[in-house]
């Protein structure tokens, strides 16, 4: 029902956060204990980015292998919500329930701080496109095909 992801610490002389992040795993059991009948509710409702974190993260973990998943966060409120590992490599993955996503100075520190090869901004809309070097826009649809977030 709960996913717990550990924190990823690296030494970077900040604050990092090491408390590990909850996410409901099922946002079919998570809309009615919140008391959300409706989309309309749910759309207005304070939760939604968590929700639709929740959901994204599950459909990561379902369509792209990986050694090892965690989150990464600092004290000063730079953040990626999730960080696989496959190998030597890092890929961060943003959840971000937006028509139009773009770079935010949280992905701009990740990249500068944990060095990611590529982070994908996984979003509802349908058009895959790129945000900057080795950050791109990519459309939930896209995790129906494995290995597809990251190409």
């Amino acid at each position: 029902m709960l996913r717990q992801l550990r924190s990823w610490h690296a030494n970077l002389g900040k604050r990092q956060v090491k408390a590990p992040k909850i996410c409901v795993r099922d946002s079919g059991l998570l809309h009615p204990l919140l008391g959300l009948g409706s989309e309309k509710a749910l759309l207005s409702h304070p939760k939604v980015g968590a929700s639709w974190e929740g959901f994204v993260i599950e459909q990561v973990f379902t369509a792209e292998s990986h050694d090892e998943a965690r989150f990464w966060a600092t004290q000063q409120d730079a953040e990626i919500d999730l960080i696989l590992r496959r190998g030597d490599r890092l890929l961060g993955v943003e959840c971000k329930r937006a028509d139009a996503p773009r770079m935010t100075p949280s992905i701009r520190i990740a990249i500068a701080d944990l060095g990611p090869e590529r982070v994908a901004i996984v979003y509802p809309g349908s058009t895959r496109f790129a945000l900057a070097e080795r950050v791109e826009a990519v459309p939930l649809a896209a995790l129906a095909h494995p290995g597809s977030l990251f190409r």
